[in-house]
């Protein structure tokens, strides 16, 4: 049995519908990250599961039992999560204290009080912090005494709302060494929205993906970043290939699609005739200065039109007669000279190209 069961959810402000038939699973001790863009819903999700607020249609069920609109045992579902804002509000109090603020409000004894927190705040890393005002600590100190009060209540669910968004890079990176040591060893149910996509990868067992007030797949890592539902999904978990086409011949499993003026090669059972969108990962695509023997079915000559640098990897975009966009190390575009105007030759598997079929409306 779920831990978690959200049926048919609805949300609206007003006129503004924001949640449109949500409905979701989440097992104990499962880690699941709602990922979305900007607007997408994802912290109206939390909310309604930390019933901050009651939706305006659906069902909510913890343990097996329906969350009523009010009540004592509303509340005492509340008392069993805890939620860490993407803003962390710190108390004009000492960190100790505002570790210590919830264990006090259960009406904990004093001296269970200052073991629980002693071992949280060592932790978080900031066990030679506890007499400092919360308020003089920076954004990333401060995320850590809210993930540090949310947990020392032992919650059995953990929300997180986009818990790195405001961080600089060295702060993210303990948030999610922290978030890593919570899933390993506290077998914590999580749940946390997200717009980092490496951040869902990394750390969730199962990722759903909210556009528009929908949840419009749901799946493990693989199965959302290489095998996108439509469209729609392909462009936000950054496909960045995605040609149309018609599939020409299906012999044994091996298709070719006509993409206007050249041919691509998958693998795939659409019936000749279907109307598909080619979906290449810009990783799965291997640049070189000649025309090599590989395994690889497809290969097309092409002019750099572009090379940004992204840290470790560089993004190339070409022109092969149809744009296609590439992500290579560094060190292999320093190697291969790539500049604007250079001819490469850019190939990719039958088996890293993802078929979508083009729904009635898609834009080309």
């Amino acid at each position: 049995m779920a831990l978690m069961e959200i049926v048919g959810l609805n949300h609206r402000y007003g006129e503004q519908k924001v949640l449109e038939n949500i409905n979701l699973n989440i097992d104990k001790g499962e880690v699941f990250a709602l990922i979305g863009p900007t607007g997408a819903g994802k912290t109206t999700v939390l909310r309604l599961i930390d019933l901050l607020e009651v939706p305006s249609a659906g069902e909510i069920y913890f343990d097996g039992l329906r969350i009523p609109e009010s009540g004592k045992q509303r509340l005492e579902v509340r008392r069993r999560m805890s939620f860490v804002l993407q803003k962390p509000r710190v108390f004009n109090l000492s960190v100790y204290d505002n570790v210590a603020y919830g264990l006090r409000w259960r009406g904990e004894r004093k001296d269970k009080i200052d073991k629980k927190v002693n071992k949280i705040l060592e932790m978080v890393g900031l066990k030679g912090y506890k007499d400092r005002n919360a308020h003089t600590l920076s954004g990333g100190e401060a995320q850590r005494v809210a993930l540090a009060r949310a947990m020392v209540v032992e919650p059995e669910i953990l929300l997180l709302d986009e818990p790195t968004a405001n961080l600089d890079p060295v702060s993210t990176e303990r948030i999610e060494q922290i978030i890593s040591y919570i899933i390993e060893r506290r077998n914590t149910t999580m749940i946390m929205a997200t717009h980092d996509m490496s951040q869902g990868q990394q750390l969730a067992d199962r990722i759903g993906v909210i556009i528009n007030g929908k949840i419009v797949q749901v799946g493990d890592a693989k199965e959302v970043f290489r095998l996108p539902k439509d469209k729609e999904v392909a462009n936000f978990v950054g496909m960045q290939n995605i040609i149309a086409g018609r599939i020409v011949t299906n012999a044994k499993g091996i298709v070719m699609i006509d993409i206007g003026n050249n041919v691509i090669q998958a693998v795939s059972d659409c019936p000749v005739g279907e109307e598909v969108y080619a979906g290449i990962r810009p990783e799965d695509i291997t640049l070189a200065l000649s025309k090599s023997e590989s395994s690889a079915r497809n290969c097309f000559c092409g002019k750099v039109s572009k090379v940004a640098s992204l840290g470790p990897v560089s993004r190339v975009e070409m022109d092969c007669g149809f744009p296609l966009v590439a992500l290579v190390t560094s060190i292999s575009a320093e190697e291969l000279d790539l500049e604007k105007g250079r001819e490469v030759y850019a190939s990719f598997k039958a088996t890293g190209v993802h078929l979508i079929k083009r729904q009635v409306g898609d834009t080309l």
